[in-house]
């Protein structure tokens, strides 16, 4: 893609995946981009999408009406909870014809509702599922892309040499994968937590792993409860937030969500002790957690 041909992009959202997607596409791409983050309205808070933007040359914008005004396609990435939100505050500043594309991790009902909010102004929208962490992959992290727009020539997601593949023709064939996905990847992480921790905590982890490797020698189960509890300790609040939503999926589909609500408070938890990831070792980053657990973490049965 040309510079003269290039889309002109903005983000509502800068957190993690925008400045990744940012820094992939390079100076030159980034350049045309403009952002608004609703930390940017927070002086507490606004420091850090300020530093994002600065770190990639992405323009920072001060509302949504200057991000917006001219954009041919904008990513949505705020949290789950605000996906619908964040479509109804802006859709008044959409142009016609512009892309919407919604990554958020949010239920398929919840990306209808958005849907139906940007249609209506005559904008397009663009179910987006993001399936893995966007380090180090960037904007080559793949993505599942579903709705009625997702053969469009002017779709700019190839032109970004972004790595998309159609899902469905459907609004929320995209986002169904990703959160039934989410049952399996995030509940097997609580497991760990649930099972490991007891584990150490009673002395018999090695027991425990030993007995564990035996059952599925294909895993190797200490370096994977260390990188699980690592994605807990990291993006806990993020990935509990992603859950709630896993948890309305399965209510949307008249099915019990008891193990996701359950993972979802393990999530929240383990993030909110506010912990770093420290060594990549089960043994160390079990006792942090189990050291904040008794000094009454959120952890502690107690709180």
């Amino acid at each position: 893609m040309t510079q003269g041909d290039a889309p002109r992009l903005a983000f509502i959202g800068f957190g993690e995946a925008a400045e990744a997607f940012a820094t992939g596409w390079g100076a030159e791409a980034a350049r045309r981009v403009r952002a608004y983050d609703l930390k940017s309205d927070d002086s507490a808070l606004a420091e850090l999408p300020r530093a994002r933007a600065a770190r990639c040359g992405v323009l920072l914008s001060p509302d949504r009406a200057s991000a917006l005004k001219g954009a041919q396609a904008v990513f949505c990435l705020v949290t789950a909870d605000r996906a619908v939100e964040a479509a109804a505050q802006s859709a008044a500043y959409l142009a016609p014809g512009a892309f919407w594309l919604d990554g958020n991790s949010c239920s398929p009902g919840a990306k209808r509702k958005a849907a139906e909010i940007v249609e209506g102004v005559g904008a397009r929208y663009v179910d987006v599922a993001i399936m893995a962490p966007v380090h180090p992959r960037l904007h080559l992290t793949p993505l599942l892309i579903a709705g009625p727009h997702v053969n469009s020539a002017g779709l700019p997601l190839s032109g970004l040499g972004m790595q998309a593949e159609i899902a469905g023709p459907a609004v929320g064939d995209a986002s169904s994968i990703k959160m039934i996905r989410s049952v399996m990847v995030k509940g097997m992480e609580a497991l760990t937590a649930e099972c490991l921790l007891a584990a150490r905590r009673a002395g018999v982890e090695e027991q425990v792993l030993a007995s564990l490797k035996a059952s599925n020698p294909a895993i190797e189960w200490s370096r994977q409860a260390a990188y699980n509890l690592e994605r807990m300790l990291v993006h806990g609040r993020r990935r509990a937030a992603e859950m709630r939503e896993v948890a309305v999926t399965l209510a949307e589909l008249g099915l019990p969500n008891g193990l996701a609500s359950a993972t979802t408070d393990w999530q929240q938890r383990i993030g909110e002790l506010d912990l770093p990831p420290g060594r990549d070792e089960f043994l160390h980053r079990a006792d942090m957690i189990l050291d904040a657990l008794a000094r009454g973490g959120p952890l502690s049965p107690s709180s």
